[in-house]
């Protein structure tokens, strides 16, 4: 391998293929830090085997308390209540109830009024690709791409020919259409969908619009571009739920950096969010 040629790494974590890419002659602890950086967020937050995420979800269901000593999971409860209030509500790892929920910062203490689980899905990608960038940083990485799977990307620096990096979002209906060619640089990008290969997947759960339990069912496409990968997640899951009215009101607080895309229009064509009735 030159100097010139990255260094690469994939490995199955989150639920997902994760791919790291280091450019720029990267030290070669770099990439084994970034990915012990994303198994320990997968260790943290999973609850598909048992890990401090589940510990929390079985003292929750019985609507009681429990004090959160793993680092990282508490770290993500702050970060996803931030999430939840800036997304009034869309994003909701708990279908819901997260308002039941009170978390004390000085005992890391979390109580909830009612029974409830938390499902950090395609939240905690996001994290753990942030949390890879910090480790990378750490390191001396100036200029990476990353992705948990096609819909969770980071970032890192600049493209390693200069400026930003290219972007194209595919159409999940139209093969060899683009929904949006974008230009990223050192920043998160997350793409949610109701429809493509994805949506399709045997026993996948419906979409829920956490504010009133309604099922989405619209096809739709929803991108967001925002400084971190857990911000990126939000975001999207949140444009993808929201009605018309707030998905518009989201888009236009940063046009540039979120979109949502209407599968219904003729002949399959996506329509933006500033296009749809």
């Amino acid at each position: 391998m030159t100097a010139d040629e990255p260094s690469v790494a994939r490995f199955a974590a989150m639920g997902t293929r994760v791919e790291l890419h280091l450019f720029g002659a990267a030290p070669p602890a770099a990439l084994a830090a970034a990915q012990a950086a994303i198994l320990s967020v997968e260790d943290s937050l999973t609850i598909h085997r048992p890990s401090p995420a589940t510990a929390l979800n079985e003292a929750l269901a019985r609507g009681g308390s429990a004090t959160v000593a793993d680092g990282l999971l508490f770290e993500a409860l702050l970060r996803v209540d931030l999430l939840w209030r800036a997304t009034d509500g869309l994003f909701d790892p708990s279908l819901g109830h997260w308002s039941a929920l009170s978390i004390d910062r000085a005992t890391r203490r979390v109580d909830t009024a009612r029974g409830l689980t938390l499902d950090f899905g395609g939240f905690g990608k996001g994290f753990a690709l942030d949390r890879a960038v910090l480790a990378l940083r750490a390191a001396g990485v100036r200029s990476a791409l990353l992705s948990a799977g096609e819909s969770s990307i980071a970032l890192l620096g600049a493209h390693p020919l200069g400026g930003g990096w290219p972007l194209a979002v595919p159409d999940p209906v139209m093969p060899g259409r683009s929904l949006v060619v974008l230009e990223v640089e050192d920043a998160a990008l997350s793409i949610s969908s109701t429809t493509g290969a994805g949506a399709a997947k045997p026993g996948r759960a419906p979409i829920i619009r956490a504010t009133d339990g309604a099922i989405v069912t619209a096809a739709a496409t929803a991108v967001a571009v925002a400084s971190t990968g857990a911000e990126a997640e939000a975001l999207s899951t949140a444009l993808l739920v929201a009605d018309a009215a707030a998905a518009r009101r989201l888009c236009a607080a940063d046009p540039e950096s979120r979109f949502r895309f209407s599968h219904a229009a003729p002949a399959g064509a996506a329509r933006p969010m500033e296009q749809m009735a």
